[in-house]
């Protein structure tokens, strides 16, 4: 039996390197997903650090300000059902984080939640951007209330959508691609393999409504996470320790704030959306039935008409 499993582990050793050859997906040069991806309201702000943001600023320019920080392995694309319902009364700010969209790979190579809330503030101080409400979902819900609890003079309100951030069980479901992003050794296949089918898997594990699943969004999550560098971007980011920061301090949260969840989120439960609750004096909880974890897209017209509501947009 010995000798069988040595066999058999030479045997998978021999065919790795092949099979990673047989099946990798190439890197996409920057340049070309700028090309298809850059809209008219885009810019590309150059942060101390050097990198390179991608940032969407729409709406009346007197308006108040909602900024807006997407999740995990997503982009400021998310947001378009919001930008679409909400940018006639507001002034929406969307951004790339580092390690995504088209922002991609940053120079200093740090992808932890604090780098990520110290590109919301440098992205912020950029467009003189003085107090604001900020919004997030999933990673970006963690990064929002990580800077609510910061910064709390910025911040006008606080709008956590499927948020992370608060100690709970894991989801019942987690796409294949982040168990594998999360496996030592194994997980250096992926800076080669990214087959467009585990993109798929993702979304659907993610999302309950799936009528608003697309190729064109499939595509875009699989293009955005094969740009030159960011492959190895997202395996640094989920090489790191989850932040506790967040529940640590989340009774210094004192803006107005809205929690807005899928009650079928399987990445994030909705056990987590009551803890928020919970922790942050005065706050609001909206569940959405039969919804996963993208509320502002499997929902779009309600839980936008919501945060109009929440923030006295007319």
């Amino acid at each position: 039996m010995r000798k069988f499993l040595i066999a058999i582990v030479v045997l998978v050793l021999v065919a790795l390197p092949g099979a990673v050859w047989l099946f990798s997906t190439p890197d996409i040069m920057r340049v070309i997903l700028d090309d298809k991806y850059a809209s008219p309201a885009s810019e590309f702000l150059i942060l101390p650090d050097g990198a390179n943001v991608h940032v969407r600023d729409e709406g009346p320019r007197d308006a108040p300000v909602l900024l807006l920080v997407h999740g995990s392995n997503a982009s400021l694309l998310t947001w378009e059902p919001w930008v679409k319902r909400l940018s006639n009364s507001l002034r929406l700010v969307t951004l790339d984080m580092p390690g995504h969209g088209l922002t991609g790979a940053v120079p200093d190579g740090d992808y932890s939640q604090a780098a990520m809330v110290r590109a919301v503030k440098e992205t912020a101080d950029k467009l003189h951007l003085e107090k604001f409400a900020i919004g997030g979902n999933s990673m970006g819900g963690g990064v929002a209330a990580r800077f609510a609890e910061l910064y709390p003079a910025r911040i006008t309100h606080l709008i956590l959508v499927d948020a992370a951030g608060m100690p709970t069980q894991q989801g019942t479901k987690i796409p294949l691609a982040f168990k594998i992003a999360r496996i030592p050794v194994l997980n250096r296949i992926m800076l080669y393999v990214t087959p467009r089918s585990m993109v798929r898997e993702g979304l659907e594990t993610a999302i309950v409504r799936k009528d608003i699943i697309t190729d064109a969004m499939i595509d875009s999550y699989w293009n955005f996470a094969r740009m030159e560098g960011t492959r190895a971007a997202t395996l640094a980011r989920f090489s790191l320790p989850p932040s506790a920061d967040v529940a640590r301090d989340i009774a210094k949260i004192k803006a107005p704030t809205l929690i807005l969840w899928g009650a079928q989120d399987s990445l994030i439960p909705v056990a987590s959306a009551h803890l928020f609750a919970k922790a942050i004096a005065g706050s609001r909880l909206i569940v959405y039935p039969a919804t996963g974890h993208l509320p502002q897209e499997e929902v779009a017209d309600q839980s936008a008409a919501d945060v109009r509501r929440f923030l006295g947009a007319p």
